[in-house]
């Protein structure tokens, strides 16, 4: 009963997510996505998407490399959330257990760069450039996915002005690299002050 119970909580999550994507996917294509920014804690977002993924984050390996020292960014925090999502369910639908994935944010003059890695197996050289299509899914991928994941990530990053790109690493897995120039903060503020 328990593993029933278990694998319908999995396929629930898994529905929500794809119902999710097509949603968000909607929402930029139609240009009624609003952008509500303000102070964040890249730490909050990060470990928030973390939370939401803990069940299918367990088998893998995850460091975060974050500065004590980062400022607070003015950023649309539900987005952004939604960014490292998908970033994340994007590695473990396409790589095996026990995968290391590294989260690192920095803030290089006034700009955030923050970047999802994994030592996974990395995407095909020849299909790398299709990464961010709408609904493209890598060739012989066991994924069940809508293939909208990364492409909504492209979206909500160019709706903040910044730009995402991937790259194959040299050894093993991939990198992806968001950039958004952005008003940063060193003032702990209130929400909404």
């Amino acid at each position: 009963k328990t593993e029933l119970v278990s694998e319908i909580s999995v396929a629930a999550i898994r529905l929500n997510q794809q119902v999710e994507n097509l949603l968000n996917m909607s929402r930029l294509e139609s240009g009624s996505l609003q952008i509500k920014k303000d102070w964040c804690d890249i730490n909050d977002l990060v470990y928030k998407a973390l939370q939401r993924l803990e069940m299918n984050l367990s088998k893998y390996r995850v460091a975060v490399e974050i500065p004590e020292q980062l400022p607070l960014f003015k950023l649309d925090f539900g987005l952004m959330e939604q960014v490292i999502y998908n970033l994340l369910i994007n590695v473990t639908q396409h790589t095996s257990e026990s995968t290391l994935i590294t989260i690192q944010a920095n803030c290089e003059r006034d700009r955030l760069v923050l970047i999802v890695a994994d030592n996974g197996s990395g995407f095909p050289e020849h299909e790398i450039d299709k990464a961010f299509d709408k609904f493209y899914r890598i060739k012989n991928s066991p994924t069940t996915g809508t293939g909208l994941g990364l492409s909504i990530v492209k979206g909500f990053i160019e709706a903040h002005g910044g730009t995402v790109k991937v790259e194959k690493l040299p050894d093993r897995g991939s990198k992806f690299t968001i950039e958004i120039f952005t008003e940063k903060s060193y003032v702990n503020r209130l929400k909404n002050e």
